[in-house]
C-alpha cells in the first residue's frame, strides 16, 4: 500500500485491468488512459494506443488485484456477481446483443473460444460525458417512413421483409415483420449491400451540404438518422451495418443520465465516456460495425424484437442522502450509487454490508483523511465501516464517486425491461424518439383495418 493511502481504515485501494480496443480513445484524452495511470495499471500512457476499458471485478479476463498482490476474488472470498467498467468510447463499437443465460450457456458449449463464460450478461450505462448510442429496435412506423425515403436501404431488405412491415397490424406480426426486416438486412450480400451504401451516402452528403430540405420538410428524427450514417460509414467503410440507425433507435445522453440493457436486445454504444455495470460475464453477440467475429445466424434467433428506445434514468435521491443517487436495476446481480460532495461539505457514506467497489470519478477530496483523486480504485469489504469523505472549501468543484455492489433494492427499480412492445416503464417517464405519425397523416398504431402503404419499389434485392 502506498504512503499516501496508509491513513485509509475502511477501504483497500486496488489495481484495476485495462483494456485497449480499435474503437477507444488514444493517450491521455481517454479517461481509462488517465484511471490506469492513477492506479499504476499502467507505467505510462501511450499516445497512439486506443484506451478503451477499465475492469473492476473479479472477471477471469481481467481481474482486480489489491497492492498487497492478492486478487480480488482472494479478498473476497468468491467471485463478485458483477464486472464494473469505465468506458471511453472514441468511435462505434460493434451492433451487438448480449445472450441470456440459456443462451449463454449454449453458445458457451458450442464455441468456447467466441464465449468464454457460460453466464448472462444484462448491463446499465451511466454517461459520464454527452454520450450518444443505438439502442433497441424503432417503432415499426418509423423504420416504414424510412424504408420509403431511403430507397438504397429498402434494396438491402428482401420483398416478403418490407411487405411484412408495410402489412404488419397486431403486436405478434409486428414482432414477426421487424425479425424478417433484420434477418432480411444483415444477411444482404455485400454485393447489393455496399453499392447502395454508396449511393445513400452521396444523396445524404448532398443533402446535408447543398439540397437539404427546409427544416419544417423534414422531422429531427429523420435528419439525425442521416447524419448518423455519414459518421458511421466513414468509421467503417463499406460496411452495410452503418446503416443501423435506420432501424435502431440513436440516444444521445447527458451525463448523469442512464440505461438498462437486458439480455437479448441489440444496441451500439456510438461515442463519449460512460461508467457500465453488469452481470460478471464478457459474452457479446456481434453482427456489424466491427473487424471481430460476426455470429449473424445466433444474434437473429435470440433477439427479443421488442421496439421502442430504452427507459432513460436519471437515478434516484437515496434516502439517507440526496447527494447519493441510485440506479438500480430489475436485476438481483448489481446496482450503482453515485455521490457528489461539494467544496465545503462532508458526507458520510454508510457501509452496503457487501462487498463493494469503489472509483472516484472526479474532482478531489479526503477520504478517512486521506486524500483522493479522479481514477483511485477501492474495494469495501462487508464488514467495513462507514466512509467519511471531506472537500475542502477552497476547492473549485465537487468530489465525485462512483460505488458498485450486489442490488439490494431490487424491488425498488430505477430502470426497468421492456417486457412488452410500446412498455413506456421507467421512473422518471421514459426518452424515446419522437413519433413520425403525425408526418404520415395517421394519429394513431396502424390497424389490421388501415395498414401502412407500401411504396413502388423496383429493385428486387439479391
Amino acid at each position: 500500500m502506498g504512503d499516501e493511502d496508509n491513513g485509509l481504515r475502511s477501504v483497500i485501494p486496488m489495481k484495476p485491468s485495462v483494456k485497449d480496443y480499435a474503437w477507444g480513445i488514444r493517450g491521455m484524452d481517454s479517461r481509462v488512459a488517465r484511471y490506469a495511470l492513477e492506479n499504476k495499471t499502467v507505467e505510462e500512457v501511450d499516445p497512439d494506443t486506443p484506451y478503451a476499458e477499465l475492469w473492476i471485478g473479479t472477471h477471469p479476463s481481467g481481474p482486480s488485484t489489491l497492492e498487497d498482490g492478492r486478487t480480488l476474488q482472494e479478498a473476497v472470498g468468491e467471485e463478485l456477481p458483477f464486472l464494473f467498467k469505465v468506458l471511453s468510447a472514441g468511435k462505434a463499437l460493434s451492433i451487438q446483443a448480449h445472450p441470456d443465460k440459456k443462451n449463454a450457456q449454449r453458445l458457451h458449449k458450442e464455441n468456447p473460444n467466441a464465449y468464454g463464460d457460460a453466464n448472462h450478461k444484462p448491463e446499465m450505462a451511466i454517461a459520464l460525458t454527452p454520450f450518444e448510442a443505438m439502442c433497441g429496435f424503432r417503432r415499426l412506423e418509423e423504420i416504414a417512413v424510412l424504408l420509403k425515403k431511403h430507397r438504397e436501404f429498402a434494396n438491402c431488405i428482401s420483398e416478403e421483409a418490407k411487405l411484412a412491415v408495410f402489412l404488419a397490424s397486431g403486436e405478434e406480426s409486428q414482432t414477426d415483420a421487424l425479425q424478417k426486416l433484420f434477418a432480411s438486412f444483415m444477411s444482404c450480400p455485400k454485393e447489393v449491400s455496399v453499392p447502395n451504401l454508396k449511393l445513400l451516402l452521396i444523396r445524404l452528403n448532398a443533402e446535408q451540404s447543398q439540397i437539404h430540405p427546409h427544416p419544417h420538410d423534414e422531422p429531427a428524427w429523420e435528419r439525425k438518422c442521416g447524419r448518423a450514417i455519414i459518421r458511421l460509414a466513414a468509421q467503417f467503410p463499406d460496411d452495410a451495418g452503418a446503416m443501423a440507425p435506420l432501424f435502431l433507435n440513436y440516444l444521445l445522453m447527458a451525463p448523469g443520465e442512464s440505461f438498462f440493457m437486458a439480455a437479448n436486445e441489440p444496441h451500439a454504444y456510438v461515442a463519449g465516456e460512460i461508467i457500465e455495470c453488469m452481470a460478471c460475464s464478457d459474452n457479446v453477440v456481434r453482427a456489424g460495425l466491427t473487424p471481430k467475429y460476426k455470429d449473424v445466424d445466433n444474434l437473429v434467433s435470440m433477439l427479443t424484437y421488442t421496439m421502442g428506445g430504452p427507459s432513460i434514468d436519471g437515478g434516484a435521491p437515496s434516502m439517507d442522502d440526496p447527494r447519493i443517487l441510485r440506479y438500480t436495476p430489475p436485476v438481483p446481480e448489481f446496482e450503482v450509487l453515485v455521490a457528489t460532495v461539494g467544496p465545503g461539505e462532508k458526507l458520510i457514506f454508510e457501509s452496503p454490508g457487501v462487498p463493494s467497489v469503489m472509483i472516484v470519478l472526479e474532482g478531489a477530496g479526503k477520504l478517512d483523511g486521506v486524500v483522493i483523486r479522479p481514477g483511485k480504485c477501492y474495494y469495501w469489504p462487508a464488514d467495513s465501516s462507514a466512509l467519511e469523505f471531506v472537500v475542502a472549501e477552497h476547492r473549485r468543484g465537487p468530489l465525485k464517486f462512483a460505488v458498485a455492489h450486489k442490488n439490494k433494492n431490487i424491488d425498488q427499480p430505477t430502470a426497468f425491461k421492456r417486457d412488452t412492445y410500446g412498455s413506456l416503464a421507467g421512473s422518471r417517464g421514459v426518452s424515446v424518439p419522437s413519433s413520425p405519425l403525425p408526418y404520415m397523416g395517421l394519429r394513431d398504431f396502424p390497424s389490421a383495418s388501415s395498414p401502412l402503404t407500401p411504396p413502388s419499389l423496383n429493385h428486387t434485392p439479391a
